[in-house]
């Protein structure tokens, strides 16, 4: 699949991940976590309903879906190391080697195994369209988000911003009644996943756009919506048939 707008472009290569898809806390860890069930169940544990778009996505486009079930209350999946956010309050207060053994075994694999994947379709010539499915709560204090969807990029990146652009447009065509929005409710150059990845590959190697879903259209007939929508308005986007050969669509989850 290729993007014409660009010059001389190289083929487009779809990557899925999803970063809060579930709240599992590993056994060894349960004490922690105990009388925390409710915490992790909600927004604050895992992102409700973006496994249920991705695994929808990476079936519609036969493109491996890459997940991590671990809450991010254990370790946070979209923070850099660095940041002091990756630990929760549950975990921060863990000697270092054992925050040291928990990035290594439920944070360093799902980053080392999208960032390889990358690395495999640049070397081969490809630029890597990654969609990374998150969620967020439709109210945040006393903030009501007015969005649907919101797509996050980096504008300085203009393959990003082109890209991004024309999701947009693309989407007001499928569903005009969905309410897109672009760096919202967040930024796209806040720490995450794709911001990992722009500072070890270039703009015509890697367009990373965090999609952000409204919560409150993820169940029921809301999410058969969105699912249609998305799905739809990606492969207007970028062309799904020369992925499915591939024959993926499965989903791998850490």
């Amino acid at each position: 699949m290729t993007t014409s707008s660009r010059p001389d472009p190289r083929p487009d290569r779809l990557i899925l991940t999803c970063e809060h898809a579930g709240h599992r806390i590993p056994r060894e860890h349960a004490p922690l976590f105990r009388g925390a069930a409710a915490l992790l169940a909600s927004h604050r544990g895992w992102d409700p309903g973006a496994l249920a778009v991705a695994r929808h996505l990476a079936r519609a486009s036969g493109v491996p879906l890459r997940a991590v079930t671990w809450s991010r209350l254990l370790v946070e999946a979209n923070r850099a190391p660095a940041n002091p956010r990756i630990w929760s309050q549950f975990t921060k207060s863990l000697p270092a080697d054992e925050r040291a053994r928990i990035l290594d075994r439920y944070w360093w694999p799902h980053r080392r195994e999208v960032e390889t994947m990358v690395q495999e379709h640049a070397t081969a010539g490809a630029r890597v369209v990654h969609v990374a499915v998150h969620s967020f709560t439709g109210v945040l204090g006393h903030e009501v988000r007015n969005a649907d969807i919101g797509l996050l990029y980096d504008p300085a990146r203009p393959g990003e911003a082109a890209l991004c652009r024309r999701w947009q447009e693309t989407l007001h065509a499928v569903d005009p009644g969905l309410r897109v929005r672009r760096n919202y409710p967040y930024r796209g150059v806040a720490d995450g996943l794709p911001t990992w990845l722009r500072r070890r590959f270039g703009d015509d190697a890697y367009a990373g756009v965090e999609l952000e879903l409204n919560q409150q259209l993820l169940t029921g007939a809301g999410l058969r919506r969105m699912k249609r929508a998305l799905a739809a308005s990606l492969e207007q986007l970028l062309g799904f048939t020369a992925v499915r050969a591939t024959g993926g669509g499965r989903t791998r989850t850490r």
